[in-house]
């Protein structure tokens, strides 16, 4: 995307996003509310989820590889050239479809994907669906300035995949362990809550998931540090 237009088709993905995410956390909240056996899914999954960040990956896809993205190139007239912020041109006489409008459909779709973790890892933090709501809301609306301000340091952080992948164990962990205290399983206990299983206080999950964070952060600064010097 050219740099004049980027700052449009954030913010237009980024509302997108948002009510593809309010649609999800709404589902998500009205099923977490009648299934208690959910809680034990998601917390499954975050552990799954951290597991892969770690797991060898290949080279990163590009966007033009987002199924709904080919799906509408082969639907819908696409031309390969930019007009401007608009998202459709003519040419030839003919109505077509802009890279960026595409761009725009990406950004909104492939957020839902990151959601799949994000929203579910939440969830273990608090039950509330309006802060879980609220969270998102400031956490995708200070993507648009954490993009163009830390998009270069990213880089740099080179341990950070593993301070996620700590973080979205943790979380699941926990949200296994709440459910276990709370809820229990018809095959464990007799069904009863385990109150032998400690409850982990909001307060102590921020400050773990904080001091993880942090650690990622000066362990990949020191280690950028060690391969300047190492490099003169």
């Amino acid at each position: 995307v050219p740099r004049a237009y980027q700052q449009k088709a954030l913010m237009t993905g980024i509302v997108l996003a948002l009510v593809m995410r309010g649609l999800f956390i709404g589902l998500g909240a009205a099923a977490l509310a009648h299934f208690d056996w959910l809680f034990y899914l998601f917390g499954l999954f975050l552990v799954y989820t951290g597991y892969r960040l770690v797991r060898p990956r290949h080279a990163a896809r590009d966007v033009s590889e987002n199924r709904l993205i080919r799906a509408a190139q082969r639907v819908l007239p696409v031309t390969t050239e930019y007009d401007g912020a608009r998202l459709t041109t003519r040419r030839r006489g003919r109505r077509q479809v802009t890279p960026m409008l595409l761009v725009m459909v990406a950004l909104g779709t492939t957020d839902l994907i990151f959601a799949l973790d994000s929203i579910p890892a939440i969830f273990g933090l608090t039950k509330a669906a309006y802060l879980v709501f609220t969270a998102n809301v400031f956490a995708l609306l200070g993507l648009r300035q954490l993009y163009f301000l830390i998009g270069g340091l990213l880089n740099r952080l080179v341990h950070l995949t593993l301070g996620l992948a700590a973080v979205l164990g943790f979380i699941g962990v926990k949200l296994i362990l709440d459910a276990l205290n709370d809820t229990g399983l018809p095959y464990v206990n007799g069904g009863r809550p385990i109150e032998a299983i400690p409850d982990i206080p909001t307060l102590t999950s921020l400050l773990v998931i904080v001091g993880i964070l942090a650690i990622a952060t000066i362990t990949s600064l020191a280690s950028g540090r060690r391969r300047e010097e190492s490099v003169r």
